[in-house]
């Protein structure tokens, strides 16, 4: 316990340093005690105090409280006036400045600074110079001692500033003054802008009240119009509904007309008068008088009713106006005196039917009080005008009910009619949306096979490669499948069987894939399948070996067992592909592949296909250049007759030379040739080189000599073809005789049906033939029975194999001795060896070609020489 009271205790020089710091901590809080109630003071304002004037004098007070501030202003910026309003100044010396001043003669001083920037200014004479140019103030009006100055701001936009100053150079403030004068700038903003408001509000109240005590007024005038309009609007739509529902009785529709005029104007009295049919005389459908119980029909006399058929138009008449008439001559001086002496006032207006005055419709009080006045008039001629309609109605409405009962006759037989019509008009549109469906459905199918078409499998994988791109993960392939034999089975069997083949072709293969996929018929023996979204590759595979093997089980057409088979190139839809045709070509190239590799098998796409593709387009480029600039290298090799030593004729042929590809092998030669279609053109182009050496060996030896050239079987394919070529002869003025043609045995197998009238006319004409390459292929021996050859050129495959190889040297034998009986005579080619040329002595063949006999001649054929 004593320890405790010694650490409390302090020393007296403690006490002495802390009492001052206690002191400014109570002044401090004594302070914040006042800026609270201050604050608590101007929120009190702002329920307090209705007019603004009286606001800001109470604000001065308050900040009085705080420090010096005789010198004090608050002002305001209207953006929309660019104007500076002072809505409170209290000052010294400049308490006489303008309310409101333009903004752009104050922008540039202390008031202007704070609306600027935003910020706080503690303004004091000593630093006058410094703080001038640091804030780029010009101070306007009196210089004070000191100044502080702050914005008002609404959120982060300065509107306003509230500035207090001294000229008392004994009065100075303090940082601490500043503070809690922006401390309470930023709760009197909010104070002006509710005062503002409730101000704002009592007026706008004081005005509303106003306007809707006067709106009022005319409300109650308006009610009071209303009330009266809509009696008579009520009578007017009573008037239009009897009118409407006439039924016939006209007496019930005058009496119920006359109770309606009754509620809107005084009418004890009513009467009705119509011409007659002769229109020189009046009836009187309904009456209704005080002091008469009827009246009976009359002539047409100088009364009231008659004036008003005479004039046409609806006429007020009291006892003034009568007199009028009646001296006028418009009516009888008897019936002036009995108005006059009743002192009636009268109403009549015309009933107007078809454009003509039919009747009139009357209305008369006894009296001196009772007078009609001119809305009455109005009204009573609105009623005529009701009045004529019905009885118009009255006339039309027996005619329509006859032309009613004629007209549904008419349109009862007119909707029999319409019915039967709509009927054949249905079943017409039936017909064509089938026709549509039917034109919609053959423009994207196969007409033979009703499978999809080209222009429908294209859009399908058009959208696939879509799919593919978007979502990498889905799988699609094509399939391009192309069938082996179909121009055999047309051609055979003809055209008939040919789409039943198709047709059965179509259905196996339909059989072999999902009901997902797309199968199509691109054209001829062409059919595309698209495998959508299958699970691995290997299932592709699959498919492709099921179409494979359905294509190639057995066919019956025309009552024959066919057999057929199928290649397939298969290609993966890959995101790269931008087209249909792209992903359509791969495949193609892949099936092309297949068929290459020996048919009846399937091939995966890979790129290398695409390559292998592109350099042999780029070799046809080639070939058509060098065919164009005759880029060629020919060679001439002699025919050896071995009796008598000297060459029966030469052969002569070309041979390419690339500068980039080298040199082109004989069979790829041809066969470039052949997919690039230029076979005819070249064969054509080495005739037209050999009939120019043998003009050239005429003008140099001066004897004629023959040259072979080998020939495509296509030029024996059409008639003009050969037509063309002995043209050519005669233009060099070569004789057939001088020339030797040589057709390839494989060409003559797939065509031979088409050639022999060809043939046989070549032969007519003078040139030597030969069957090159026999036994290279599948030939059939009839060919030499058939064909009217004048040589057989063994292939050189035979002759290679000798002496070694002796049934090839009876095979040849057995070929000599058909054509001692068929007169041909044979030729062995690629004798090579001189083992080979003594092999062929021994069994007496009389002619060879070969390197041992005499080697290929090159030849300079630019000049044309030999």
């Amino acid at each position: 316990m004593s320890s405790i009271s010694t650490q409390s205790e302090l020393t007296e020089d403690e006490l002495r340093e802390l009492i001052p710091q206690l002191q400014q901590l109570t002044e401090k809080y004594k302070r914040a005690e006042r800026v609270q109630k201050a604050l608590f003071d101007i929120s009190e304002l702002a329920s307090s105090v209705s007019h603004l004037n009286r606001l800001y004098s109470a604000i001065h007070e308050i900040i009085g409280d705080f420090m010096n501030a005789d010198n004090f202003y608050v002002a305001f910026y209207e953006r929309d006036n660019n104007v500076i309003d002072m809505a409170y100044i209290v000052d010294e010396y400049d308490e006489a400045t303008a309310k409101q001043m333009p903004a752009d003669q104050l922008m540039d001083g202390i008031t202007g600074y704070l609306l600027r920037s935003g910020e706080s200014l503690f303004y004091k004479r000593s630093d006058a110079s410094l703080i001038e140019e640091e804030y780029g103030i010009k101070l306007l009006g009196s210089r004070p001692h000191e100044l502080l100055g702050v914005p008002l701001k609404r959120g982060s936009q300065s509107i306003g500033a509230m500035v207090i100053q001294t000229y008392d150079e004994r009065v100075h403030y303090t940082p601490e003054d500043l503070e809690v004068l922006l401390f309470v700038s930023q709760h009197i903003v909010t104070t002006v802008d509710r005062v503002k408001n409730r101000e704002l509000t009592e007026r706008t109240i004081r005005e509303r009240t106003r306007q809707l005590r006067k709106i009022n007024d005319d409300l109650q005038e308006e009610i009071l119009e209303r009330q009266k309009v809509e009696s008579l609007q009520q009578a007017l739509f009573e008037i239009s509904e009897l009118a409407a529902n006439l039924d016939g009785d006209m007496s019930v529709f005058y009496s119920s007309l006359h109770d309606i005029l009754s509620r809107l104007i005084s009418a004890p009295n009513c009467y009705i008068a119509i011409l007659n049919e002769a229109r020189d005389g009046l009836e009187f459908p309904y009456f209704s008088d005080v002091q008469s119980q009827s009246v009976e029909a009359r002539p047409l006399g100088l009364g009231l009713t008659e004036f008003v058929l005479r004039s046409g138009q609806a006429e007020l008449i009291n006892p003034p106006r009568v007199l009028e008439l009646a001296e006028a001559g418009e009516i009888d001086v008897s019936v002036a005196q009995k108005m006059l002496n009743s002192a009636n006032s009268w109403l009549g207006s015309p009933l107007v039917v078809n454009g003509e005055i039919s009747g009139v419709i009357t209305v008369q009080t006894y009296g001196k009080h009772a007078k009609y006045t001119g809305r009455d008039l109005e009204l009573l001629r609105f009623v005529s005008h009701h009045i004529a309609v019905a009885m118009e109605r009255k006339k039309s409405t027996e005619a329509i009910q006859r032309n009613n009962q004629e007209l549904e006759e008419r349109v009862k037989a007119r909707t029999a009619e319409l019915d039967e019509t709509n009927k054949t008009l249905k079943q017409q549109i039936e017909e064509r949306k089938e026709i549509e469906l039917k034109l919609i459905h053959d423009a994207h199918h196969d007409s033979l096979t009703d499978l999809p078409n080209r222009a429908m499998f294209t859009s399908r994988l058009e959208l696939a490669i879509a799919s593919k791109q978007r979502y990498p993960e889905n799988m699609f392939a094509v399939l391009f499948i192309d069938l082996d034999r179909f121009k055999v089975i047309n051609d055979t069997l003809g055209h008939h069987a040919g789409d039943e083949f198709l047709v059965e072709v179509a259905r196996r293969i339909t059989l072999c894939i999902r009901g997902h996929d797309l199968l199509a018929r691109l054209g001829g023996d062409e059919f595309v399948v698209l495998l959508d979204n299958f699970e691995d590759a290997s299932d592709v595979e699959e498919v492709a070996s099921r179409i494979i093997q359905s294509i190639s089980e057995p066919f019956v057409l025309e009552g024959r067992e066919m057999y057929s088979g199928a290649s397939v190139g298969i290609a993966h839809v890959e995101p790269y592909y931008r087209t249909a045709d792209e992903a359509l070509r791969d495949a193609d190239a892949a099936m092309y592949q297949a068929k290459t590799l020996g048919r009846g098998r399937f091939v995966m796409f890979d790129k290398s296909m695409r390559d292998r593709l592109i350099e042999e387009l780029e070799l046809e480029n080639e070939f058509r250049k060098a065919l164009r600039d005759e880029q060629f290298e020919y060679y001439l090799q002699p025919v050896i007759d071995l009796k008598k030593d000297e060459a029966l004729y030469h052969e002569m042929y070309v041979r390419w030379s690339h500068p980039s590809y080298g040199k082109i092998a004989r069979e790829q030669f041809r066969q470039v040739a052949e997919q690039s279609g230029l076979t005819l053109d070249l064969d054509l182009f080495q005739l037209q080189k050999a009939c120019e050496l043998l003009v050239s060996w005429r003008n140099q030896h001066g004897k004629p000599a023959r040259i072979a050239v080998n020939v495509s079987i296509n030029h024996l394919l059409q008639a003009s073809m050969v037509n063309k070529m002995i043209a050519l002869l005669e233009s060099y003025d070569v004789s057939p005789q001088e020339l030797v043609f040589e057709f390839d045995e494989n060409d003559l197998n797939r065509r031979s049906q088409y050639i022999l009238p060809a043939i046989k006319k070549l032969k007519r004409a003078g040139v030597t033939l030969v069957l090159d390459n026999f036994g290279s292929g599948l030939a059939s021996l009839s060919y030499l029975f058939s064909y009217p050859f004048d040589f057989i050129k063994i292939d050189h495959r035979f002759v290679k194999s000798l002496p070694r190889s002796q049934r090839n040297l009876k095979l040849i034998q057995s070929v000599m001795l058909i054509s001692e009986h068929l007169k041909f005579d044979v030729i062995a080619e690629g004798v090579d060896a001189t083992a080979q040329l003594e092999a062929l002595t021994d069994i007496e063949c009389n002619y060879a070609q070969g390197r041992t006999l005499e080697q290929p001649l090159a030849l300079d054929l630019t000049q044309k020489t030999g």
